[in-house]
């Protein structure tokens, strides 16, 4: 694995606050926050509501964007921008798989009917530090 791909990875390793931009129906950007994580392959997986308004946008349109890394402004070192392609799923393996214990706050557990899996296949991420004079580093996924 390449260093860079290795650094990406370590930001996503954990379920992190990210910012999810989507469009909506009408073609205008839309942001919320999910609670985002990535597995050893650069796949993003977030937990959302089934009747949500970015499951509907995702459907039309599954061009995402987003954008995490820093959680605390003052000690902020470097962040990520990812753009991919995004998908929803009611797959009972899938949610099993991806439940994490946090979740049992709004879900009541991974058969909840209201329960789906995100899951956002990269494919490019800049890797940005705080440093104004550096460029990032481009990570872009295999054609």
């Amino acid at each position: 694995m390449s260093d860079l791909k290795q650094m990406i990875q370590a930001k996503m390793q954990q379920p992190t606050l990210s910012c999810l931009a989507t469009l909506t129906t009408d073609g205008k950007p839309w942001t919320r926050y999910v609670m985002a994580w990535a597995d050893k392959d650069l796949l993003i997986s977030f937990a959302t509501f089934a009747e949500s308004r970015k499951v509907a946008q995702i459907e039309k349109n599954d061009e995402v964007h987003l954008t995490l890394g820093v959680t605390d402004a003052e000690n902020a070192e470097s962040y990520l921008q990812i753009q991919g392609r995004a998908a929803v799923s009611n797959d009972p393996a899938l949610k099993k798989e991806k439940w994490y214990e946090q979740l049992g706050r709004i879900f009541s557990g991974p058969d909840d009917p209201n329960y789906r899996v995100c899951q956002v296949t990269p494919y490019r991420i800049e890797y940005s530090t705080t440093d104004p004079q550096a460029l990032p580093q481009i990570w872009e996924a295999e054609k």
